[in-house]
């Protein structure tokens, strides 16, 4: 299905990719954390309301 030249190059693309973007975050870390401090708690705010509305919706439909 797949010749090897396609599979090498696939190979060697995904293992620059994840490098690349394992070096992009390495970079970027601190200024993420001085950014984004607030992130966990409105994630996990908007996960909670996601669970609330599917209690609500299973208890309606009984």
């Amino acid at each position: 299905m797949f010749t090897t030249g396609q599979i090498v190059f696939a190979a060697i693309f995904a293992i620059c990719f994840i490098v690349i973007i394992f070096l992009s975050y390495k970079k970027d870390k601190k200024l993420h954390a001085k950014n984004y401090r607030g992130v966990k708690w409105v994630g996990l705010l908007f996960i909670s309301f996601i669970i609330i509305l599917m209690f609500i919706k299973h208890f309606l439909k009984n």
